[in-house]
């Protein structure tokens, strides 16, 4: 990944967290772990995790639901020429962590 790419992704994940945090219902908490902007910064995903996992799917429709609001976000917040258009992904790599996390505390 370019240096440019990886500023990018950060910028992007820091931003997304900050408009997810503002907008979120407080039924669950959205936590953006990671963002990956494409080489050409045209396309973006947004890595995401939900507590409890019972809400997961609500918030990642809910996230979704939001992508054109984030968009106009990152478009006022960011000095880049190009804006990518948004996807947004539970983070299954966080997810696995977690659970190996929680069956090493179980011994």
């Amino acid at each position: 990944m370019s240096q440019r790419t990886e500023k990018v992704s950060n910028l992007i994940k820091e931003l997304s967290a900050e408009f997810l945090g503002r907008i979120n219902n407080r039924t669950s908490l959205i936590t953006v772990t990671s963002a990956s902007a494409s080489p050409d910064l045209k396309r973006a995903t947004i890595f995401i995790t939900v507590l409890p996992d019972t809400k997961e799917h609500d918030a990642l429709e809910f996230a979704k639901r939001k992508k054109g609001e984030l968009r106009e976000f990152l478009k006022k917040n960011m000095t880049t020429k190009v804006v990518p258009f948004i996807e947004i992904d539970i983070d299954q790599g966080e997810k696995s962590r977690q659970k190996i996390d929680e069956l090493l505390r179980a011994k």
